[in-house]
């Protein structure tokens, strides 16, 4: 019997650390071997995440990448961004095989990541990361050492978006995303504005045209259309737990009828497990992906206003953060790339 793949979660504490744990626990070919954390090291995973009881037997351990790298594989940086370009680096040192899910290797660009973010301490590794979208970079997943996972809104934007823009079929100037995202994607530190009374019985719009993950959609959404685009973006915080939905907003470059925008996006995702369409007449939910890695897309075409508009449903803690993750890790170790993640969504 051939040995499992060594695993590690480095910042493990977090909601996608959470998720990430409870995912490997259960993939027939990773063994869970350490998961640290600087506020809880040395207590039981199960004594903070309960429902990893009799799942995952482990105490939280130092965050220390030389000691990580002694005994993993793979290492999943859960942790946030500046904290992880300081810490890749030593992992990749160590022999490791990293998938970041911060924002510190996602651009390819150091200028726009420094404009948005701050200064990059490891910048020589931004041309040797992959963006982690499979649906996009699948086969340069299969090699890559170091994996920059992308952001929740990104992929749900992102995913909604490419086959119309690869093929020029809407205007590239008249790009709008409105999304919807349940308070998980705050993270689980206290915080005021996420608080139950803050955000019970309430909807409210945040950093309108000034989020962090708008150059991220315009980076791949250029790519894909192979000249500049640009995205007017703007995220809502509304009161559930989990989940994502966009609604994207894009002129028609010529008319267009329901069956052929539905062929296109048919032929641009036959080959990828995780993406479901909607057949015209039907539309996405949070609630039908909830849990689990797919993404769910529908459209409607509005032929007076030579206007599409594309629905785009993830849930941000899987799909847009950890469950992802698992999928670039099978495409890097060789593995079938629904490998444990053959997970029916939470419904309701």
């Amino acid at each position: 019997m051939t040995a499992r793949v060594k695993v590690a979660v480095f910042g493990a504490s977090g909601y996608t650390g959470q998720e990430l744990m409870r995912l490997l626990s259960r993939h027939p070919e990773a063994e869970l071997i350490a998961a640290t954390s600087r506020e809880y090291q040395g207590r039981p995973v199960s004594r903070i995440f309960p429902a990893l009881a009799r799942v995952v037997d482990l105490a939280f351990t130092a965050p220390d990448p030389e000691a990580v790298a002694a005994q993993a594989e793979f290492v999943f940086t859960a942790v946030p961004h500046q904290t992880a370009m300081e810490i890749v680096p030593r992992l990749l040192q160590g022999g490791c095989r990293v998938v970041d899910l911060s924002a510190d290797f996602r651009f390819r660009d150091q200028a726009i990541y420094e404009a948005w973010y701050q200064p990059h301490a490891a910048a020589h590794l931004l041309k040797e990361a992959v963006y982690g979208l499979p649906e996009l970079y699948r086969d340069r997943l299969k090699a890559a050492k170091l994996v920059g996972n992308p952001g929740c809104y990104p992929t749900c934007v992102i995913l909604g978006l490419a086959p119309l823009v690869k093929a020029k079929l809407v205007r590239l100037d008249s790009l709008i995303a409105d999304c919807k995202s349940g308070v998980s994607g705050a993270g689980r530190g206290a915080s005021l504005a996420t608080s139950f009374c803050e955000v019970s019985d309430s909807f409210r719009a945040y950093k309108v045209a000034e989020h962090r993950h708008t150059p991220e959609m315009e980076q791949e959404l250029s790519g894909l259309a192979g000249e500049p685009v640009k995205i007017a973006f703007t995220p809502h915080l509304v009161p559930m737990s989990r989940g994502i939905l966009g609604t994207l907003y894009a002129g028609l470059a010529k008319p267009l009828g329901d069956e052929e925008v539905f062929g296109l996006y048919q032929d641009f995702y036959a080959d990828h497990p995780f993406v479901r369409l909607h057949a015209p007449g039907s539309l996405p939910a949070t609630g039908h992906v909830r849990g689990s890695n797919f993404c769910d897309i529908g459209f409607k075409v509005d032929p007076e206003r030579r206007l599409i508009i594309v629905l785009s449903a993830i849930d941000n803690l899987a799909r847009g953060a950890s469950t992802q993750a698992v999928h670039n890790f099978n495409l890097m170790a060789g593995y079938p790339e629904t490998l444990g993640l053959d997970l029916v969504p939470l419904t309701p």
